[in-house]
């Protein structure tokens, strides 16, 4: 069995708009441990199933678009049944996705006994999106580039609560409401770098930003209803994560993550106390008896 962390951007810049339509952006990303799970057998062709509905299991789903192109990428014609347990939310801003599609490179590659380094690995990930890489590895890391050039951070021990408002968010549609006015020069990336060093949450927190938020909250309302819940329940500081529409606070400890998530926990949104992950995003473990 896999486990397959999620992210949070601690900070997250467009600097500007790239010759092939992309955006340029600096990026802190930081792995936790809410994860989805995943289980892969041997099989006579490649499929996935999954626990949640809302997840397509065709050429669609990049945890299946990985195994496809793994197994073009290695010449092998080998099958597997790839069962994955959704618990990280859908188009959420975590990553959810990439996460899945790392699992199932690092899974694959042992169970079809490929041998491949980390390495080789993300010269694939590369060709299913700009954050898969970066699960490979996990931790903490500035992202430069479409997010693809990555730097290991020295990460730090956090406490956090997530609130998602059980509203899915268009990436495209995020990016395409940024405008030039937006655009900055990566200073605050650099000093997210620099506050992790400090190892002090109140450093972190007060370094917090992200540019597609100021798209998002124009968009959806949730995201300032969630921030402003996380801040008057005691986080010392909130931001939206990725494209969204997913917002995180920084606790002082796992146990005030948890004071605060009881106190914004309502119907409507989904929430967790968290902790960062300074090892690898992708787990093997032993599946239970």
């Amino acid at each position: 069995m896999l486990s397959a962390a999620c992210k949070i951007n601690l900070a997250l810049e467009v600097l500007g708009r790239r010759d092939d339509g992309y955006h340029e952006i600096a990026t802190v990303m930081q792995t936790v441990d809410l994860s989805d799970k995943l289980v892969l057998e041997d099989a006579e062709v490649l499929e996935l199933r999954t626990t949640a509905s809302e997840v397509p299991t065709d050429g669609t789903n990049l945890a299946l678009k990985a195994a496809l192109i793994l197994r073009e990428s290695a010449g092998v014609s080998r099958g597997a049944r790839i069962m994955l347990d959704k618990q990280i939310p859908v188009a959420a801003g975590l990553g959810g996705g990439s996460t899945d599609a790392a699992a199932v490179l690092v899974g694959l590659n042992r169970l079809w006994g490929l041998g491949w380094s980390t390495a080789r690995l993300a010269e694939v990930a590369v060709k299913l999106g700009m954050d898969v890489p970066f699960f490979l590895r996990g931790g903490a890391a500035l992202a430069t580039g479409r997010g693809e050039h990555l730097k290991a951070l020295a990460g730090s021990a956090l406490a956090l609560v997530l609130v998602n408002p059980r509203v899915a968010a268009s990436t495209a549609e995020i990016y395409g409401g940024v405008t030039a006015s937006m655009y900055s020069d990566g200073a605050q990336a650099r000093g997210m770098a620099a506050a992790l060093r400090s190892r002090q949450p109140s450093r972190v927190a007060t370094t917090l930003g992200n540019t597609l938020e100021r798209v998002a909250s124009a968009r959806y309302r949730e995201v300032e209803q969630m921030e402003a819940a996380l801040l008057a329940a005691g986080a010392l500081g909130a931001a939206m994560s990725g494209s969204g529409l997913t917002v995180f606070g920084v606790a002082r400890s796992y146990d005030h993550a948890r004071q605060i998530r009881r106190r914004v926990a309502r119907a409507r949104w989904g929430c967790w106390a968290v902790r960062t992950l300074q090892g690898p995003a992708i787990r093997i473990r032993r599946s239970p008896r």
